[in-house]
């Protein structure tokens, strides 16, 4: 048998003579690359931005920076924490300093959530906090679950369905869909049970009520609040990820777009990007060495123009699409919000008003609250869902901070006088839907099937891991380790 020892130079030297591009420097590229570096192949990175990091950024706003797009990551998994550890940032892991979610656009104004909820469906309607939110009639329909047959539960898969269907359409609307449309942009008809709430239709089986489930998944709840971020934002980890892969020299080209993908004589991929002069795809300046494999981690709409030529069968597989949303974020002085008085986010029922929600930001981060200082608050507003075009879209920049001022006085019961507007930035996104969609798993599985068929080529980003930080980052750690394998022992290995 071969000594390991013996065998690990070979095993570097054949890794740094194999050549990896990524096209796509949001975190899944990132993540991508790095995965891919780490192991000795030599790496090429390409975004076609100024900047790394895709929906991760900041702004400076009334002098400070403030994060734009995604702002913290969801814990389950771990993912995340396994990659900040690995680039020595744990120390600068936080947690919500509150997590309070209020629901506004109710007939009596606003409440708070009850926190004995999975998903905003409630274990006991009879609750006070609970019938706060759906009223005495919305409870007596809610106790309905109680007495329903146990043989016709446990089967639906539809959020929309089992909820509307045990307990009413106020749960359904004052409790459940405000959490969907404010924080994934999609209703609750869009939303898979099993993969939003796993193991609720088993406890569902078990109980005999929807609320008897509820209560079951609640004794394993751990009380964290579930999410997490780093002190000063999350650009830092674009920072750290873009410091590590220039220590293990990869090659990062930002401004740099790449217009097709090619096959050369010897099977290797070519990317072809603009020349210097004008705007032809071959005889560029720089031009991109030919690689042995191509992971792309763009958006949808970027992946299908570069892979649809060379994967034939990708062009008749759909997925459910992204969603155009902007969002606003505010720096305001308010004295009125000095007693945070609707928590850290407070979502309208569905139609109420003209944001789908308000995160207060410098009730959730201590850290920004420090930084703010007195009197100095940051919000963020979005506009715009799966079913709604935001209103701001064809509204100049100052028209959208202005009106997204109006917005949060109504959603948040504060006089618009006594939110004074400091300073603004708005910023449009193409948002993946969740993994949660009903759907989702098959419409990876199909894209990533017809993209095997042309190997070694593969395709990360949230329309394929769902939106959230953590799904695209355990997504393209998977599928970065079956394209190495793939180079460094053949395509049988990747099996």
């Amino acid at each position: 048998m071969e000594d390991r020892s013996e065998a690990l130079p070979d095993l570097a030297a054949h890794a740094h003579e194999r050549h990896v591009v990524v096209v796509g420097g949001g975190i899944a590229g990132l993540v991508a690359a790095h995965e891919c570096a780490k192991v000795g192949l030599a790496v090429t990175l390409v975004e076609a931005a100024g900047r790394l990091g895709g929906t991760i950024g900041d702004a400076e706003v009334d002098g400070m920076p403030v994060g734009t797009g995604a702002t913290c990551w969801a814990t389950a998994g771990g993912g995340v924490a396994r990659l900040v550890d690995e680039l020595g940032l744990t120390d600068a892991v936080v947690e919500p300093a509150e997590n309070a979610v209020w629901v506004s656009g109710l007939p009596t104004g606003a409440a708070p959530m009850p926190r004995e909820t999975v998903r905003g469906i409630p274990a006991n309607p009879w609750a006070d906090d609970v019938r706060a939110i759906i009223g005495w009639s919305g409870a007596w329909r809610a106790y309905v679950d109680r007495l329903r047959p146990p043989m016709t539960i446990g089967v639906e898969r539809s959020l929309a369905r089992l909820v509307g269907s045990r307990m009413g359409d106020a749960v359904l609307e004052r409790m459940v869909a405000p959490l969907t449309v404010g924080g994934y942009g999609i209703r609750p008809e869009e939303v898979d049970v099993d993969v939003a709430a796993p193991g609720l239709n088993g406890a569902l089986t078990r109980t005999g009520s929807l609320g008897g489930a509820v209560a079951e998944e609640l004794v394993d709840r751990s009380g964290a609040p579930g999410i997490q971020s780093l002190a000063g934002g999350l650009p830092r980890l674009v920072d750290a990820l873009a410091a590590r892969l220039s220590e293990l020299d990869v090659d990062v080209r930002t401004d740099t777009e790449v217009l097709r993908l090619e096959r050369d004589d010897a099977e290797r991929w070519l990317l072809r990007i603009p020349s210097t002069d004008d705007e032809a795809v071959t005889d560029a300046a720089d031009p991109i060495a030919p690689a042995d494999a191509v992971i792309v981690a763009t958006d949808e709409q970027a992946a299908r123009m570069l892979l649809e030529p060379v994967v034939p069968d990708l062009a008749t597989v759909r997925t459910r699409g992204p969603i155009d949303v902007e969002t606003v974020t505010l720096v305001v002085a308010s004295t009125a919000l000095d007693d945070r008085p609707r928590g850290t986010a407070c979502y309208p029922v569905p139609g109420t008003a003209a944001a789908a929600g308000v995160l207060h930001e410098t009730v959730r981060w201590a850290w920004l609250a420090e930084a703010a200082g007195a009197g100095r608050h940051v919000l963020r507003l979005t506009f715009g869902t799966a079913d709604v075009a935001p209103i701001t879209a064809g509204m100049a920049d100052a028209e959208a901070i202005e009106r997204a001022a109006d917005a949060a006085s109504e959603i948040l019961g504060i006089p618009r006088p006594e939110l004074i507007v400091r300073d603004g930035v708005r910023e449009r996104h193409i948002l993946a839907r969740p993994a949660s969609v009903l759907g989702h798993a098959d419409d990876t599985r199909a894209v990533r099937s017809a993209i095997a068929a042309i190997p070694p080529l593969s395709a990360v980003g949230a329309w394929l891991a769902g939106s959230g930080l953590a799904h695209s980052v355990d997504d393209a750690v998977a599928e970065s380790e079956r394209v190495r394998r793939s180079v460094l022992w053949g395509s049988d290995a990747a099996e």
